[in-house]
């Protein structure tokens, strides 16, 4: 578990502030849902929910549940979604015992570094999807998008700070992973800073992989390029 996730939760609303762009994200992937389904859409199931910054948008709109990996984002989200259900799981083995009208997975599906992994959350994906329903992926990047760089950010509230300095690299094209090293300053009420390294192994795969995977799945898709620059797959179940 990255130390984001873990010991350092605490302070991903400082890392990664809702209101940091998480509105047009959602309102976005809220049209891909709506033209992709052929249905109303009513349920949806948030695969890698994090914090709980994109459910802050779209719960206005459909009944979220949100799972993640880490009890503590769990409580992060919690205090932020209230009103939505959570549980604690792993988006290769969770199952609910439901269906949903969509399952929605943002970039926590980087984490998954091999195509079984990947192939997992996607049967996962398809086991809560109702026949009809629609399924989107939006990965940082494919195999054919990624680029090395760096990133920063951050921000401040109740006396505390969070900034810091995010660098990606690809130390071996040939695997299906890449590495982000994140350098992050905490200040506390006190004025006292602490200086984090995190380092994060994320997957890539080809586009192909992708669309092979949700098509062998059941799924009918497409990936659809985003005014981020990603390639979103959205695909409705057959």
């Amino acid at each position: 578990m990255p130390k984001l996730y873990g010991e350092l939760a605490e302070w991903w609303p400082l890392f990664s502030p809702p209101d940091d762009g998480y509105d047009e994200e959602a309102l976005h992937f809220r049209r891909l849902f709506e033209e992709a389904s052929d249905g109303d859409i009513r349920t949806m199931l948030e695969l890698g929910s994090g914090g709980g910054n994109n459910a802050c948008y779209l719960k206005a709109h459909y009944s979220l549940t949100l799972v993640d990996l880490s009890p503590e984002m769990l409580r992060v989200s919690h205090a932020l979604n209230p009103e939505c259900e959570h549980a604690e799981g792993d988006m290769r083995t969770v199952r609910l015992g439901r269906v949903f009208d969509a399952v929605f997975v943002h970039d926590a599906v980087m984490y998954l570094t091999s195509e079984a992994d990947l192939a997992a959350a996607i049967h996962t994906a398809a086991v809560h999807c109702r026949t009809g329903g629609v399924v989107l992926f939006a990965p940082d990047f494919v195999r054919e998008t990624f680029l090395p760089g760096t990133d920063d950010g951050g921000s401040e509230a109740g006396g505390r700070a969070v900034r810091y300095l995010e660098w990606s690299h690809d130390f071996d094209p040939r695997n299906s992973t890449y590495v982000v090293d994140y350098a992050v300053m905490l200040r506390g009420e006190s004025g006292a800073v602490r200086v984090v390294h995190d380092r994060h192994v994320e997957g890539l795969f080809a586009r192909d992989t992708w669309l092979r995977l949700l098509a062998e799945t059941g799924f009918e898709a497409r990936s659809l390029p985003d005014p981020w620059r990603r390639d979103v797959f959205v695909g409705r179940k057959v």
